[in-house]
């Protein structure tokens, strides 16, 4: 007899109706499982949430990056444990040459893309992977290193729209040590990833400092929870954002936006970097939390400029930006450049 959770366990039947109850309106849920404790956890979980009653339908998938011999072969043993749950199984190869350098990144990248693909051809709305309070600490500790802003260390969302569909990370909350008892204890078989000890990967090695860290009062929870208040704080200033936003008059016309630039200088700083953040993604360009200091920069000059009244040009990641003297910013592509000059 399979042993019986406590109430407070946040995988009890009282827990997987509070974790999971984001799902209800979902028209299907694809799972992401690797097949680590974590991910079966999360199969096993919504498996029991969906037997607790009227659920929408459930589908699991599994990656195969192509990147290790045993991949296949952990892909089938997830197929047979989804089998045993009576959810549907799709190994998803990510196929072609890979990158030499980055190789972390370009198969996250690719995962995603996979599984956005196959939940949109199986008509699910939603996306639920296995990330856990662990992950997230470790995703702000590299976030840290990186000099991200909030946005950064705001760390992963609970919910993130994924070009339509919605990627839901139910196990934020939870530590890996619970859902490798959990597995344990219920005798969930799992495969352990030897990629997961590779200290070529940063991932690898921060995982490894992070007991240390822990020791110095520099906990999972409290990272996770420092994620947490970047959040909010970083909610607060992107709504007043986009009010400053609008109050500069944008206009978008033939793919240039422009907008009045007393927003940057009457705003304080913070308001005013995501300004020009909102004008370069109207303009249809994204900056990635690797080019803050450049934005700021950019958005340090702007505001000098146009304090002082004079006109600037200057380009930032493909976007030449441009200030007259009367006062207006324009953000466009970049001029292409031409050889010898």
């Amino acid at each position: 007899m399979a042993p019986i959770s406590p109430p407070d366990d946040p995988l009890s039947d009282e827990g997987l109706e509070r974790l999971f109850s984001s799902l209800n309106p979902a028209s299907g849920i694809l799972i992401a499982v690797s097949g680590g404790p974590d991910s079966i956890a999360l199969m096993y979980g919504l498996a029991r949430w969906a037997s607790l009653g009227d659920r929408p339908t459930i589908s699991v998938a599994t990656v195969d990056h192509g990147l290790r011999p045993e991949a296949a072969d952990e892909a089938a043993f997830v197929a047979r444990e989804a089998a045993q749950l009576g959810l549907p199984h799709r190994t998803l190869v990510w196929s072609g040459q890979k990158p030499a350098t980055g190789i972390q990144e370009a198969a996250r990248e690719a995962r995603y893309h996979l599984l956005v693909e196959h939940a949109r051809e199986m008509a699910a709305s939603h996306l639920v992977t296995g990330h856990t309070l662990d992950d997230q600490a470790e995703t702000v500790m590299m976030r840290l290193s990186r000099g991200s802003g909030l946005q950064g260390l705001a760390g992963m969302r609970r919910e993130t729209d994924r070009q339509g569909i919605q990627h839901v990370r139910p196990l934020l909350g939870i530590s890996k040590s619970h859902l490798l008892d959990h597995c344990r204890q219920h005798d969930w078989r799992f495969v352990t990833d030897p990629s997961n000890q590779d200290e070529r990967y940063a991932r690898v090695r921060w995982r490894r400092l992070m007991p240390l860290l822990a020791a110095e009062g520099l906990t999972a929870e409290r990272l996770a929870r420092l994620a947490e208040r970047a959040a909010q704080a970083d909610e607060a200033l992107d709504i007043k954002a986009r009010e400053a936003f609008d109050r500069g008059e944008p206009r978008l016309e033939a793919g240039t936006l422009s907008f009045q630039a007393r927003i940057l200088t009457s705003e304080p700083f913070d308001i005013a970097l995501r300004v020009l953040e909102l004008a370069l993604m109207q303009a249809g360009l994204k900056l990635d939390n690797s080019r803050l200091h450049r934005l700021e920069a950019c958005t340090e000059r702007l505001r000098q400029a146009a304090g002082a009244g004079e006109a600037l040009s200057l380009t930032i990641a493909g976007a030449h930006l441009r200030l007259t003297q009367a006062g207006q910013v324009s953000v466009g592509p970049e001029p292409p450049r031409q050889r010898g000059r």
